[in-house]
C-alpha cells in the first residue's frame, strides 16, 4: 500500500504548497525566546534587528535592501525547520484521528463497569469485544481475536492478536473485528503508544544527538571568532584613514550608519547560515523518513547510531522464520506409497488445532490433492505432552501421529516391529535440523507398522537471503540468534544466507554477545519481539522491536517496526547513512560557499583602501554595494533552494568510507565554491541597475 493510499505524507521532493502551509510557524519562530537555541541564526537575527534601527535613523535603498534580506534570512531558515515538523504534523494529525473517545468495560471482582479510557490505569483490565475500540496499550491475557491496526500501520490487513506469546501486545486505538479478549493494560495515563508517536513525529520531544550538539557547538565558536573578528574591522577602518567606511569613493558606502551595516553584512556572509539553518531541519526530516516507512524511533540518536551499525543480531523465529513449523514433505518408509502417507497424515491432522498439524493437511491438499473432508463416526485422538501423539480412530483402523519415540513405542506395544528405514529417516530429518513426525497404523488386529515420516521444518521468509546479502555490501555482519540446537540453527543459517549464528542461546547468552561485540568498538543493533529479547535489545546500539511482539520488547527497544518486518533494518541502516551524510555534504557545501563570498565582500570593503585588493574581485562586480547586497541575498536564497535536498537526504550508494569523502568533496566542496561565484554574479546582474544600490 502506497503512502498516499494509507493518508501518510510522502516523501521525497518538498511540495511546494507546504512552504505556504509551513510560513506561519517559521514566523512564529523568529520569537528569540526560541530561536537562541540555535546560535548562528541568533546572531543573524540580532543583525537584522541592528541593521533595521539603522535603516530607519539612516534611510537608503541600500540600508534597507540590506535589513530586509537579513530578516529573509532568518525566515528561510526557521522556514526549513518548519516544514520539516510540519510534515511531520501531517503524519501526526493521521494517528490522531487514531485516538477516539471510547468507553473501556473495566472488570473488577469478576464484574464489568463502564470507564472512560483516560481514567484506565496501568494493571487494569478491559474486555473488548467485536467491533470495539481497544482503550488502552495492553497485553492479551484471555481470548483470541482479529485486529484491525490500520490507524497505527497503514495496513488494512487484520492481525491475530492472542494470549500467550509473542503476539499478544495490542495497541490502544485500534480495532477488533471478531471475537473477545480480554486486555490487561500496561501504559500510564497519557503516555500511550499512540501519545508517544504524535510527540515524536511533531518534534516536541525530539533531543539534539552528541554529534548535533557537537556541530551546534562548533558552529556557536567559529561565530564567536567571527564576530571577534569583524568587530574589529571598524576601528582598523579608521586606523587606515577610511571614513566610518570601506570605501570612501562610495557615496552610499559613505552614509551616515552604512558602516554598520556592511560590517553585520560580512557578519553574515562570513558565518556558516546555511548548515546553522538546516541542521535541524536534517535531523528531523531524517526521524520523518523513518516514520514514512511505518518505524517509530524514540531519539534522533537512536537513527544516527543505525547509520554507522556494524553487527545485527537477528532473532530466528518470528525473524527470519515464519514462527511455527510447518510440513515440508512427507518420506515413507519402504513398501509405503507416498500418497498412501500423506492420506494418513491428513487423517491424523483433521482434528489437531495446531499450526504444524493445519499446516499438515494443507500440504496434504496442495501436493497431494486430497481436500480437507468430513469424517463420520470417527474416534479423534487429541495431543497430550504425556503421549506426545495425536491421531483417530476410524473404521477398524488406527492412526497414530507424533514424536518418533512415542510412535515407535505405540507400535512396538501393538505387536509391530519398526520398518529398519525409519531411524535412519528420523536421523537425516534431524541432522538438518527440521523435527521429524512418525505417522504410524494399525489395522484391525494386525500388527501396528510404521508408514513414514513427516518432515516439519522452520520456513524462511521470502527474500531473507537477498535482504542479507544486500547487509553483507553495506558492511553488516549478520548473526541470528535462537534456542534451537546447532544442528537446526546451522541448517537455518545457511539457508537465509546469515553470516554467523549463537545456537542454545538464553537471554544472558545475547547479552553477552552483544556486550563482546560492543567492547571491540562496534556499533550493534538487534531485531526481536519477545519478552525474552527485552534485555538485549535494551543493550543493543540500535533496538528495533516488532510492533507484533510483546509490552516488554517495545518497551525496550528504541525504535518500534509498525509493519513487524525484520528485513526492514536495511532501510533502517540506509536511513541513519544518509542522514550522516546529508549532515556532512550540507555542512561542506555551507562552509565552501563562504569563499565565494570573501572574493565578493572584501575586495568590495576594502579595495578603495588597499587597492591591490581589487585584484580579488575577479567576479567584476559593479560596484561595492552591488557585491555586498548581492552576497546577501545569495545567503538567504540558497537557503531555500537547499530545503528539498535537507528533506530529502542525500542519496547513499554502498561504498568504502574513502570513496564517499571524495565523491562528497568533489560534489559538495567543489559544487559550494562554483555556485555561489555563479549566483551572487547573476544576482549583481539583476540588482545593478535598481537606483540607490
Amino acid at each position: 500500500m502506497t503512502a498516499a493510499a494509507r493518508g501518510r505524507v510522502a516523501g521525497g521532493l518538498l511540495d511546494p504548497a507546504q512552504l505556504w502551509k509551513s510560513l506561519p510557524d517559521a514566523l512564529r519562530k523568529l520569537n528569540p525566546a526560541t530561536l537562541w537555541r540555535n546560535p548562528v541564526m541568533f546572531i543573524v537575527e540580532v543583525g537584522s534587528v541592528f541593521t533595521t534601527v539603522l535603516a530607519v535613523v539612516h534611510p537608503s535603498v541600500f540600508a534597507w535592501a540590506i535589513a530586509v534580506w537579513l530578516w529573509l534570512t532568518v525566515l528561510f531558515a526557521n522556514l526549513a525547520e518548519a516544514v520539516a515538523e510540519g510534515r511531520g504534523k501531517a503524519q501526526a494529525d493521521t494517528l490522531r484521528r487514531a485516538k477516539q473517545d471510547t468507553v473501556a468495560r473495566r472488570l473488577v471482582g469478576g464484574v464489568e463497569e463502564p470507564v472512560p479510557a483516560p481514567e484506565l490505569r496501568r494493571g487494569d483490565v478491559v474486555v473488548v469485544e467485536a467491533g470495539q475500540v481497544i482503550p488502552g496499550d495492553g497485553d492479551v491475557i484471555e481470548g483470541i481475536a482479529s485486529v484491525d491496526e490500520s490507524a497505527i500501520t497503514g495496513e488494512s490487513a487484520p492481525v491475530i492478536r492472542e494470549s500467550g506469546g509473542d503476539r499478544s501486545a495490542v495497541t490502544g486505538g485500534t480495532k477488533v473485528l471478531s471475537d473477545r479478549i480480554v486486555v490487561r493494560i500496561t501504559q500510564r495515563p497519557g503516555e500511550s503508544f499512540i501519545d508517544r508517536m504524535i510527540a515524536l513525529v511533531e518534534g516536541a520531544n525530539r533531543q539534539k544527538t552528541p554529534n548535533e550538539i557537537a556541530l551546534n557547538i562548533l558552529l556557536a565558536s567559529l561565530t564567536i571568532v567571527f564576530l571577534l573578528a569583524v568587530a574589529t574591522l571598524q576601528p582598523l577602518a579608521i586606523f587606515s584613514k577610511g571614513v566610518r567606511a570601506f570605501a570612501p569613493d562610495s557615496a552610499a558606502l559613505n552614509a551616515d550608519g552604512v558602516a554598520g551595516i556592511v560590517l553585520v553584512s560580512l557578519l553574515v556572509c562570513l558565518i556558516p547560515t546555511t548548515i546553522g539553518a538546516l541542521l535541524s531541519a536534517i535531523g528531523i526530516a531524517g526521524m520523518d523518513r523513518l516514520v514514512q516507512r511505518n518505524v517509530l524511533a524514540m531519539s534522533g540518536r537512536a537513527v544516527e547510531a543505525a547509520g554507522d551499525v556494524n553487527t545485527l543480531l537477528l532473532d530466528k523465529t518470528g525473524t527470519i522464520t515464519l514462527g511455527n513449523r510447518q510440513a515440508g514433505d512427507l518420506l515413507p518408509v519402504e513398501g509405503v506409497g507416498v500418497q498412501e502417507l500423506a492420506e494418513a497424515a491428513q487423517l491424523s491432522s483433521l482434528a489437531d488445532a495446531t499450526p504444524e498439524g493445519r499446516s499438515i493437511v494443507v500440504y496434504a491438499k496442495e501436493h497431494h490433492g486430497l481436500r480437507e473432508r468430513d469424517v463420520t463416526g470417527a474416534v479423534w485422538v487429541p495431543f497430550t505432552a504425556q503421549t506426545r501423539m495425536s491421531g483417530v480412530d476410524i473404521e477398524g483402523r488406527q492412526i497414530r501421529k507424533g514424536a518418533a519415540a512415542a510412535v515407535m513405542r505405540w507400535v512396538r506395544e501393538h505387536g509391530g516391529r519398526p520398518a529398519n528405514d525409519v531411524g535412519a529417516i528420523v536421523d537425516a530429518v534431524s541432522s538438518s535440523g527440521g523435527t521429524p513426525l512418525v505417522v504410524a497404523e494399525r489395522v484391525a488386529d494386525e500388527p501396528a507398522r510404521a508408514l513414514g515420516v513427516i518432515h516439519l521444518k522452520d520456513v524462511v521468509k521470502q527474500g531473507m537471503r537477498q535482504r542479507f546479502d544486500e547487509m553483507r555490501r553495506l558492511g553488516i555482519r549478520t548473526v541470528m540468534i535462537t534456542g534451537d540446537n546447532a544442528l537446526t540453527a546451522r541448517a537455518i543459517a545457511e539457508e537465509a544466507g546469515v553470516d554467523d549464528f549463537l545456537a542454545e542461546a538464553a537471554p544472558e547468552d545475547k547479552m553477552a554477545l552483544i556486550k563482546k561485540e560492543q567492547q571491540g568498538g562496534k556499533l550493534v543493533a538487534m531485531t526481536g519481539d519477545g519478552t525474552n529479547d527485552a534485555p538485549a535489545l535494551a543493550q543493543a546500539d540500535v533496538g528495533v522491536a516488532m510492533n507484533t511482539g510483546t509490552s516488554a520488547a517495545k518497551e525496550a527497544g528504541n525504535m518500534v517496526d509498525l509493519d513487524s518486518d525484520p528485513t526492514k533494518l536495511i532501510e533502517i541502516v540506509e536511513i541513519g547513512k544518509q542522514l550522516l551524510i546529508t549532515r556532512g555534504a550540507l555542512t561542506t557545501f555551507s562552509i565552501a560557499n563562504d569563499i565565494a563570498k570573501y572574493f565578493a565582500i572584501i575586495p568590495a570593503m576594502f579595495a578603495a583602501i588597499y587597492p591591490g585588493l581589487d585584484k580579488l574581485n575577479i567576479m567584476r562586480l559593479a560596484s561595492p554595494e552591488s557585491a555586498i547586497l548581492s552576497a546577501v541575498i545569495f545567503n538567504a536564497v540558497i537557503i531555500v533552494a537547499l530545503i528539498p535536498l535537507a528533506l530529502r537526504g542525500v542519496r547513499y550508494r554502498p561504498g568504502s568510507a574513502a570513496a564517499m569523502l571524495r565523491r562528497n568533496l568533489l560534489v559538495y566542496g567543489l559544487g559550494g565554491i562554483i555556485v555561489p561565484f555563479i549566483g551572487i554574479k547573476l544576482i549583481d546582474l539583476l540588482i545593478r541597475y535598481v537606483p540607490g544600490v
